[in-house]
């Protein structure tokens, strides 16, 4: 019998539905994992705490495969997955609809200013002017990761006459390969990040591409915050060397209370709430898991699949 040891949070969306042929284990607690993993083929251990699920993982010594909602899997020890030859089942694309209309917020929260029409009202404080005047229309922004979300960002930008250029292993119309876009980072009133967390990414825009892009462009980032140099993000925005930063991701993660970036009118910080604004996630999830379930037991691919050495 294929044993599951499956987190309690996702229970009400299976229980119901999943084959009575299975030695299902459930488990709310990160030491109820630990004992739920063992002599398990099949694993969904989700929590919030990523070092539990590190851990957590490290004792599942009979896994298989592994599935999870998280798109970004860096804080797994990839050499486990590796040495254990686990397959893994990701998040890439459950978020997806909902983190490009987040980019399209910020961009627009940016460009008309609206966070100062926000404190006017708390003040009621009628204002006779726009705080922000940019028009997305016109624009040129440039697009750092075409997966699934890359992807979904892009039409909903050309929808507002966006001039979108992305850039991609292979250029070709509208697309810069990765060695040809720090080069015309000057071009582009918006740079925004959707590249997964990997050892290429770690800290690609830095104080040199910073010090490149537009003295009123905006960097978007909705990757990692370890894709960016912070520090040098932060000396960029206090200098006003580049226009603004709409930061959901930082590092680290929660940013503590008395970090700069806080203080700073030209930061605009989401706490990593993108993938958080919607009410189907866990429905989604619960129905890519039941197929891959069904399509896992037939012997057929099941998808998608992180590769843990390149790390998406």
């Amino acid at each position: 019998m294929t044993t599951l040891a499956i987190s309690g949070l996702i229970r009400p969306l299976l229980e119901p539905r999943l084959p009575s042929d299975l030695d299902v284990r459930w488990f709310m607690t990160a030491d109820e994992a630990k004992d739920a993993v063992k002599g398990a083929e099949i694993g969904w251990f989700d929590m919030n705490d990523q070092q539990a699920m590190a851990e957590t993982l490290r004792a599942a010594t009979d896994l298989k495969w592994l599935n999870s909602i998280y798109a970004g899997l860096d804080f797994l020890p990839m050499d486990v997955l590796i040495e254990r030859d686990i397959t893994v089942t990701n998040g890439a694309g459950i978020n997806a609809i909902t983190i490009a209309e987040y980019v399209v917020m910020g961009m627009l929260t940016i460009a008309k200013g609206y966070r100062d029409v926000v404190r006017a009202q708390e003040r009621r404080e009628w204002l006779t002017d726009s705080p922000g005047k940019r028009e997305l229309a016109g624009s040129k922004a440039l697009l750092l990761g075409y997966g699934a979300i890359g992807r979904l960002i892009e039409p909903r930008l050309a929808a507002f006459d966006v001039d979108v250029t992305v850039v991609r292993r292979q250029p070709g119309d509208k697309a810069l390969g990765p060695d040809e876009w720090r080069g015309k980072l000057g071009e582009f009133d918006w740079v925004i990040l959707a590249v997964p967390a990997t050892p290429e990414t770690e800290g690609m825009i830095g104080a040199e591409e910073l010090a490149a892009m537009k003295s009123d462009a905006v960097l978007v980032n909705i990757a990692r915050g370890s894709v960016v140099d912070q520090p040098a993000l932060v000396e960029a925005l206090e200098n006003k060397a580049i226009g603004a930063a709409f930061l959901d991701v930082t590092s680290p993660e929660p940013l503590p209370e008395d970090h700069p970036l806080w203080a700073l009118d030209n930061a605009h910080i989401t706490m990593h709430l993108s993938g958080r604004a919607q009410d189907k996630m866990f429905m989604r999830s619960a129905e890519r898991f039941l197929e891959n379930l069904r399509k896992y037991r037939a012997g057929e691919p099941i998808a998608p699949v992180f590769d843990p050495h390149l790390g998406y």
